[in-house]
């Protein structure tokens, strides 16, 4: 699968997600405190990433 999410804990012991494509990191989320905290903020972006409206800030 070129693209996934990943679990991991970073070095404050804390839990983060990071979503990779093609194995570059696209983004990660900031630290939880609990596995299940990162395990819904995953769920939560598949809920609710796909209607998400784009905003440009670039100011071009």
């Amino acid at each position: 699968m070129a693209h996934k999410f990943e679990i991991y804990r970073d070095k404050k012991g804390e839990y983060r997600v990071r979503f990779k494509y093609n194995s570059e990191v696209m983004f990660s989320t900031e630290g939880y405190s609990s596995k299940a905290s990162a395990q819904n903020a995953i769920d939560s972006i598949k809920k609710n990433g796909p209607g998400a409206p784009v905003e440009d800030n670039s100011q071009a």
